[in-house]
Formats: C-alpha cells, sequence, structure tokens
C-alpha cells in the first residue's frame, strides 16, 4: 500500500480541513441551543463533537473559529455569557432543516424560526430544547477550552449532561435505544452526510467469555497468520478464542460428512490449503469460530 505523506505545516488551513473532514468520519452532530444574557436564543450544528466520559456524563464539541476573517460564533458567545446548552441528536427526518441554521445569520436571529424548529422549554437550563430531535441533553457547561488564536482554531465546550430526554418511540421492548430506530445523521466531508439505516448495521461479536483474553494474531500457526485467502477481519475473529481446539476436536471434526467432502476432492498440498482456508472464511462469515479453527487445524 503506497502512502502520500504531508507534514502539517506545507498544507494550508482549508487543505487540511478537506483531509481530516474526510478522513475522520462519520462524525456524530451536536445541535446544539444556547442563550445570551439578553435572552436571545441561537440554534447550530457542530460535527467536531462526542461523549468523552460517563461519570461524570460529559460531551464535547468545539465550535471553531471561521478561517476567513478569525471571527467567533454566537454559540461561544453564548456560552462564555450563560455557561448552559441543550445538545439535540440529529436524525434523517430533520437534516435539511439542521443545514439551515448553519448559515451564518447576523446575532440575535433566531435559528428556531429560521429552520421551523419547535421551542421546548428546558426544565434544568435556560436554553429551549428541539422538539423535532429524538435525544435531548440539557448540559452545564464546565469549562471552555481554547485551542489557537488563528482563523480555525478550537473551542472545547465541556458540557455535562444534566437531563436526558429521548423519544419513546425509539426505545426498543427493553428501554434500550434501538440503532435501527434513531435513524441518526453523521458528517462526513465537504457536502457529504451518510444515514445510519438498517441495512448498513452490523455487529462485532464479543469475546464468549469475558474473564478470559483472546489469543491474538501472533500466537496464530504461521499458515493461518500469512493467509492468502483469510482477510484482517478473519483474523481478527479468530483472534478473540481463549484456547484453540484440542487434537481430539479436529479429529472429530475432520471425519464429519461436510469435512470428508472436502478433503477427499484434492491431494495436492498447496490447492488443499487453499480450499481448507476458504472452508475457514465461509465457517467465520457464519459465525462458527470454533469450527473454522478447527478446519485451519488439520
Amino acid at each position: 500500500m503506497r502512502l502520500k505523506t504531508f507534514d502539517a505545516s506545507s498544507l494550508t488551513p482549508t487543505e487540511m480541513q478537506g483531509y481530516l473532514h474526510y478522513a475522520i468520519a462519520p462524525r456524530p452532530i451536536c445541535f446544539a441551543s444556547t442563550i445570551n444574557k439578553n435572552g436571545e436564543v441561537n440554534l447550530s450544528p457542530f460535527s467536531f463533537f462526542n461523549v468523552f466520559s460517563i461519570n461524570p456524563p460529559i460531551c464535547v464539541f468545539s465550535p471553531t473559529s471561521r478561517a476567513r476573517d478569525n471571527t467567533t460564533k454566537h454559540t461561544l458567545e453564548n456560552v462564555l455569557e450563560i455557561p448552559e446548552c441543550v445538545i439535540n441528536m440529529v436524525n434523517y427526518d430533520m437534516v435539511q432543516q439542521t443545514y439551515l441554521t448553519s448559515l451564518d445569520y447576523p446575532k440575535g436571529v433566531n435559528e428556531f424560526s429560521k429552520a421551523g424548529f419547535t421551542e421546548l422549554a428546558s426544565e434544568t437550563v435556560k436554553p429551549p430544547r428541539v422538539a423535532e430531535s429524538t435525544v435531548q441533553l440539557e448540559c452545564a457547561v464546565n469549562e471552555v477550552i481554547s485551542l489557537g488564536k488563528n482563523g480555525g482554531a478550537g473551542n472545547l465546550i465541556i458540557a455535562e449532561v444534566k437531563r436526558m430526554h429521548i423519544y419513546e418511540g425509539i426505545l426498543d421492548a427493553n428501554g434500550k435505544i434501538d440503532p435501527h430506530k434513531i435513524d441518526l445523521v453523521a458528517r462526513l466531508g465537504g457536502d457529504w452526510y451518510c444515514r445510519v439505516t438498517s441495512d448498513n448495521l452490523f455487529k462485532i461479536a464479543k469475546p464468549i467469555d469475558y474473564a478470559g483474553i483472546g489469543i491474538g494474531v501472533d500466537a496464530f500457526p504461521e499458515e493461518v497468520k500469512n493467509s492468502n485467502v483469510l482477510t484482517g477481519n478473519n483474523l481478527g475473529l479468530l483472534g478473540l478464542v481463549k484456547t484453540l481446539p484440542s487434537d481430539e476436536e479436529v479429529e472429530a471434526f475432520r471425519k464429519t460428512d461436510e469435512m470428508k467432502e472436502l478433503l477427499d476432492a484434492t491431494t495436492d498440498r498447496h490447492n488443499r490449503t487453499t480450499r481448507l482456508h476458504l472452508k475457514a472464511k465461509h465457517l467465520l462469515d457464519n459465525g462458527r469460530v470454533m469450527d473454522a479453527w478447527k478446519v485451519l487445524l488439520m
């Protein structure tokens, strides 16, 4: 794999933004509502955002200064005056309205009205919530950290969640948020976004026994580690097992009908290894990790 290398100092802020926005993605969207000391409400989206702590529950988002003229955004000015905000999560049904609030309206303009969103009174903070958002986090701003003085510099807003509101329609039977129902939108580079839908969701199986630690790829036989058939994801799944199957387990699986047919089909060692690795890959794709190992150890 050929790599193209850049020194950060050789790139303009615009070039750096382009590479980072496309590479570090998808990014969740913080739709922040804030208020200033005059009672003027602001609503704006930020994709420099994530959750960073559970106890205490801390979210961090970052309004950057405008690269073109190094001016600050109203969200930052507001939280410095009234250190509170509401983080409203963005779903697909509201993404175009959310984009409308990202335009540079003059100070004092209420983006709730501009975008057609409904203000919902918060219970622990002054800024209102977005009624159309299915998850709303009322937050106290604990600290604001400036990351630089040049245009494009970030300002970390460290927000502690004080109260959370979740639309019941996105919960499953156990009261947990269902990723198939929440329909989240995330930010990519340039004009690109992505949508979390059922057809692009997948699970990564956790180790069966949490008390144990997987053997890891470095413990594999060389023939398996350097396989031309198995992918990196296949190797990662194989590395989760705590122990390899015993010789007796391998021999018992060798005698099954599905393996006897495969083993009798060829006597050439190279072709046989390839067929065994293809069989193991098929088993891995169907969640049969230990059976895959039995095949690889034959």
